[in-house]
């Protein structure tokens, strides 16, 4: 299937699944533990992706889903898949913070077709296919840009460098905890830019699709579109982004 309005009908029924189910969950299923990578995961992330799964396998059953609590690491993404993150944000969370989404992108080739990020606290959705664009200017110099930054926690030599320098020559940084809604934040225009260190492609592919929709540059490691298997993301207006990437280029 490769319609995107009825792919994007199927994921919003999907996400549906998922934040109605959140609505009723108890504070029991927010309690974290780490994952052997160190990273923190609540009952609800796996259950939330597997409400999310069983819609998308009934409803699309030639698509699979790869979802973040469920993949193999390292594994390759076929071809044409689901991308889902089923809390992006899973600190704020499991804390109470408000900064977290469900994000569920249909990917065909590397390329997101459709994207679907709900941010249940906030009571807010953004998609693509979506409506006309009226999303804010953004900053087209590195030094008027408000730029969100996250994947932090594995920033290490080269990548802390880099971090170094956007503090040194943006305007200011904002750290939200999900590059899910940093990369909405770029799409909406209350960011100017966004940069995801070593992002997941279930992390970044719903909001790649909405950046791009609404005409915003999203560029890897080597200042070329984005792919899936760039350890950086850098979002924004043309100018600010190629000037992110060069930043990262110079190690």
């Amino acid at each position: 299937m490769t319609d995107r309005n009825a792919l994007l009908t199927i994921a919003e029924a999907a996400v549906d699944e998922a934040v109605a189910w959140l609505s009723t969950a108890g504070r029991e299923w927010s309690a974290a533990r780490y994952k052997a990578s160190g990273e923190e995961v609540t009952a609800a992330d796996l259950e939330v992706e597997s409400r999310v799964t069983r819609v998308l396998a009934a409803r699309t059953p030639r698509i699979p889903v790869v979802g973040e609590e469920s993949s193999a690491a390292g594994a390759p993404l076929p071809a044409h898949c689901w991308l889902l993150d089923p809390i992006d944000g899973t600190m704020n969370f499991a804390r109470g913070a408000p900064m977290y989404a469900v994000s569920l992108a249909c990917v065909q080739d590397g390329v997101p077709l459709v994207g679907v990020v709900h941010a249940p606290a906030l009571g807010r959705r953004w998609t693509t296919p979506g409506r006309p664009n009226d999303a804010r200017p953004l900053a087209e110099d590195l030094g008027h840009a408000v730029v969100g930054i996250s994947g932090t926690g594995s920033a290490r030599g080269d990548s802390r460098r880099f971090l170094d320098r956007v503090h040194d020559e943006a305007y200011r940084v904002r750290m939200q905890g999900s590059m899910a809604l940093d990369l909405v934040g770029v799409a909406e225009g209350w960011l100017d830019a966004s940069v995801c260190i070593t992002p997941k492609p279930w992390d970044v592919a719903a909001g790649v699709a909405l950046c791009r929709e609404r005409g915003r540059a999203v560029l890897g490691a080597d200042g070329g579109e984005f792919t899936f298997d760039s350890p950086v993301l850098v979002a924004g207006a043309p100018g600010v982004a190629r000037g992110l990437a060069d930043l990262w280029v110079r190690g």
